[in-house]
């Protein structure tokens, strides 16, 4: 932003895009009601802000009466308390949560922003995808306008999504074979050169992942309709199932419009000895990377043991915002920005 958002004139310019905010505010909580969910508010203030290793928190300090001060972190992501809340017995939730995630910065992060994350108990994956698609439709009909929209780019909700998995963009976009790479670093490395790719000499295998869907897939995906990127390889899925019939990727996508990632979904992972040993991985991880690691929450994983069979989504709220809106920057929907 040029001008701080408080000045009348750049409030003046922003307003109309508050405004369709709220519409799509309203539309997204008229269509979860309409579909029977639960809203719930989960707190912010959780022993671990998420175990994903290139996610970090905000660290807090709790200062219990008479006690010792003690360290809790702001959610990066509302998951590990709604799912408290599906062991205790719930079966279809919602929050539209303000999660925190320090360092994002740009004109599609915000280091404070609204995550809609919701639940089915008993549905598979494809329901929560079908879910995404009818969220994306709904926040365009209430911001009336013809397409989501990003610099350039556009993409129809309502044309019919396109599926694609992992492999076959890697293969379309990339020309890699992912399938027989999945456990084969330097050949990754020696095909991400290939293509232009910069490998670092402590990349390792999730390190390049990232890198050829950056560079080479994102942009590639949701324009013109929707693009459901699904069956991610299961060390990219810390928090999801297997699949069944290939326990090697797992019941995960992404929603993209315009080559913007807009959501990411799960087939829940409920086995807390297999969540465990993934947690203690991706810290290991980021303790490599970047020289510190977050607690484990061990009353998540205590509650992941009642928890039911169930389906999720974290859904970007502002980035739709932008995208149905036509806005250029994520600061442009918030009502008031970060103080960066």
């Amino acid at each position: 932003m040029n001008e701080p958002f408080w000045r009348p004139g750049a409030h003046a310019d922003r307003r109309p895009l508050l405004l369709a905010r709220n519409r799509i505010k309203a539309a997204l909580r008229g269509w979860f009601e309409g579909e029977g969910f639960t809203e719930v508010e989960c707190g912010a203030v959780q022993v671990s802000p998420g175990n994903e290793t290139h996610l970090h928190g905000f660290a807090v300090e709790w200062q219990p009466e008479g006690g010792a001060a003690e360290t809790r972190y702001l959610h990066t992501s509302p998951e590990f308390a709604a799912k408290k809340l599906l062991a205790a017995g719930e079966t279809r939730i919602v929050d539209f949560a303000r999660v925190w995630r320090n360092g994002e910065v740009s004109p599609l992060h915000a280091p404070e922003f609204t995550m809609i994350e919701w639940y089915r108990t008993g549905a598979p994956w494809t329901a929560v995808m079908a879910d995404t698609v009818e969220l994306c439709r709904t926040a365009l009909a209430a911001a009336g306008r013809p397409a989501l929209t990003w610099r350039d780019r556009a993409c129809d909700p309502c044309a019919e999504p396109e599926l694609l998995t992992c492999a076959e963009a890697f293969s379309r976009f990339a020309g890699i074979d992912l399938v027989a790479l999945l456990d084969d670093r330097d050949g990754l490395a020696a095909a991400a050169s290939r293509i232009g790719i910069t490998v670092a000499p402590d990349d390792h295998w999730s390190d390049l992942f990232s890198k050829i869907i950056a560079t080479r897939v994102e942009p590639q995906l949701g324009l013109g309709r929707l693009t459901l990127l699904t069956e991610y390889p299961v060390c990219e899925a810390a928090l999801a199932r297997p699949l069944p019939r290939d326990p090697r990727f797992a019941e995960r996508f992404e929603a993209y419009a315009c080559g913007v990632e807009l959501a990411n979904g799960f087939g829940e992972l409920t086995d807390p000895a297999e969540q465990r040993r993934r947690f203690e991985a991706d810290m290991a991880e980021k303790a490599r990377i970047y020289g510190r690691s977050y607690p484990i929450d061990e009353d998540f994983l205590a509650a992941l043991a009642l928890m039911p069979a169930a389906s999720g989504v974290a859904l970007g709220f502002d980035r739709l915002v932008m995208l149905a809106a036509g806005a250029r920057r994520i600061d442009e929907v918030i009502w008031t920005p970060f103080p960066a």
